[in-house]
């Protein structure tokens, strides 16, 4: 069965900012590839981002909403990286606090 991993990560860098780290970090993971993750696509609407994701040989989509304060990342894993939901969500929690924490 899927599961729904959500992470909020808060910020202090407005909407414009954040969205501008978010698109940054979605390029740099696609010229990385080859890796453990691999963003297939992304689609912007406004504030929002979906995305789909391979890790593992399976696929998962998300949504990365942006607000003024905050970033909500949802992301629905397939059965097979149910079970690993804790550590996705570890791992989301990083990488969005090193792209909208860190001073750049």
């Amino acid at each position: 069965m899927a599961e729904k991993v959500t992470v909020s990560i808060p910020h202090k860098l407005g909407k414009e900012e954040a969205a501008r780290r978010i698109k940054r970090g979605f390029a740099a993971a696609r010229e990385k590839g080859g890796g453990m993750m691999n963003f297939a696509d992304e689609t912007w609407s406004g504030d929002q981002v979906t995305f789909n994701v391979t890790m593992l040989g399976q696929s998962a989509a998300g949504t990365i909403d942006i607000h003024d304060d905050h970033v909500v990342i949802d992301v629905t894993l397939p059965w097979l990286l149910a079970k690993m939901a804790e550590q996705a969500k570890v791992l989301i929690e990083k990488q969005g606090n090193r792209l909208l924490l860190e001073k750049k």
